[in-house]
């Protein structure tokens, strides 16, 4: 018998996964040892408090999803009292937490394949450890696949992934996530993703049809929750996606929040569309911005870095408009924060939301141009934020730089990260010692001024 377990923890993940089954990505006859007998989808809970937040399966359309799997299990029940985030199984533990599944789950001596999400840390990790002998196949659903792997990964279940299955949300862009283990990536077909999500978007609240179709669609992340940003600077940064939308002309706007934002980020919107003269619509039910694409047609979508915005370009050919990534790659740290590539792939790509000359001519890339383009920026990117990882990488790394560094690309890379890694770019060594301090900064550009005005 042969058991294959789907690990998913959100809905969007669940839709890829659906997708690649209708797709036949994992039913190839010619895979070992032929069909699978039963297909498990594993449930995962990660929110902080997933007593009082519904699992992906209790959201409205994964009834739609529901009968591609044969059972759909509870990891939050399977390690309770422990937290999905948080827990990992000790090594000498783990035979006997793996009697204890296969137990729980009734896969008897099955031999077990593993289909999961974000590997490199829990909860999906803890799955690849307690099944040792599972081959891995791992899905992608979102702009951190292009990425470098975030984490050295232990080759006891680095080697065992056979697969990385992706969606071609920029054509042509070769992901960077577990090519150390050279992983191949398989793309999940665009028609199948969107055709799932087409299933999704029959079973929508009645807030959403609501919703007036051609709105200008804002995207809310919660980025103060990861202390990336202040609770002020994103309300500001709220704020101005409706300002921006509101000069293009937009009068009808829906602000999607993030589902665990508070309340207080609608309110300053509210208040600015008053003064703006902008009807706002707040919808605070839970539902994938992709569900909203296929139901309402915004005639523009804008955001920072969410995974949305390129999928609203790239799979929807919706217009799109970017805001707030400079300051998000001034205020990532560190450096190989996993969030750095996405945020670097929206701004090299996405129109800014202050252009609308550039979002009004704005289309998506085709594969030669961002082959072109992009690959050399996410190799070079990639390399600075893990070069122990990817240590081949860093002549890609330096002809990008010797070539393109300037003040175009040089808001994707610390100067000390290139000093301390001696790429092109780097801080002179002269000039090393200078603190990272803005008022010695300052006052030594002001001191090298009146010299040269002394000289003069």
């Amino acid at each position: 018998m042969r058991t294959q377990i789907f690990f998913a923890s959100t809905l969007y993940g669940a839709a890829t996964l659906a997708a690649a089954l209708d797709a036949g990505r994992f039913s190839s006859p010619g895979r070992p040892g032929g069909e699978p007998h039963r297909r498990l989808l594993l449930v995962s809970n990660n929110a902080a408090n997933p007593e009082t937040t519904p699992p992906l399966d209790a959201m409205p359309g994964f009834e739609r999803l529901r009968g591609r799997f044969d059972r759909v299990l509870s990891w939050n029940e399977a390690i309770r009292p422990f937290h999905p985030g948080g827990w990992s199984p000790r090594t000498d533990d783990v035979p006997m937490w793996e009697r204890y599944l296969r137990l729980l789950w009734g896969l008897g001596d099955d031999d077990v394949e593993l289909v999961l999400e974000s590997i490199q840390v829990e909860p999906a990790l803890a799955v690849a450890r307690l099944f040792p002998d599972a081959p891995i196949e791992v899905y992608a659903d979102g702009l951190m696949s292009y990425g470098p792997t975030r984490n050295k990964l232990d080759p006891l279940v680095g080697a065992r992934v056979r697969r990385l299955h992706h969606l071609d949300l920029l054509a042509g862009l070769e992901p960077l996530l577990l090519t150390e283990f050279d992983v191949e990536g398989r793309v999940v077909p665009t028609a199948a993703f969107t055709a799932v999500l087409a299933e999704l978007a029959r079973d929508v609240p009645p807030s959403v049809t609501t919703v007036p179709t051609g709105s200008a669609l804002l995207l809310g992340q919660y980025m103060s929750a990861l202390e990336i940003l202040t609770p002020g600077e994103e309300e500001d940064l709220h704020v101005s996606m409706l300002r921006g939308a509101a000069r293009l002309g937009h009068r009808s706007v829906v602000f999607k929040p993030h589902p665990v934002a508070p309340a207080r980020f609608s309110h300053a919107l509210e208040k600015e569309a008053g003064e703006l003269g902008v009807e706002l619509h707040v919808l605070n039910t839970p539902v994938l911005a992709e569900v909203l694409y296929e139901r309402m047609r915004p005639a523009l979508v804008v955001g920072c870095f969410s995974t949305a915005l390129l999928t609203a370009a790239s799979l929807y050919g919706l217009r799109v408009a970017r805001t707030g990534t400079d300051l998000l790659l001034e205020r990532l740290a560190p450096y190989q924060n996993s969030n750095r590539v996405p945020v670097t792939l929206v701004d090299a790509v996405l129109p800014h939301l202050d252009d609308p000359a550039a979002v009004g001519a704005w289309r998506a890339p085709g594969a030669a141009e961002v082959d072109r383009e992009l690959t050399g920026l996410v190799r070079a990117v990639g390399f600075c934020m893990q070069p122990e990882i990817y240590p081949g990488m860093r002549a890609d790394a330096e002809h990008y730089l010797a070539r393109h560094y300037g003040s175009r690309t040089r808001r994707y890379f610390k100067r000390r990260r290139l000093t301390s890694l001696a790429l092109p770019g780097a801080v002179p060594r002269r000039l090393a010692f200078v603190p990272r301090n803005r008022t010695v900064r300052r006052v030594a550009r002001r001191v090298r001024a009146l010299k040269r005005a002394a000289l003069g």
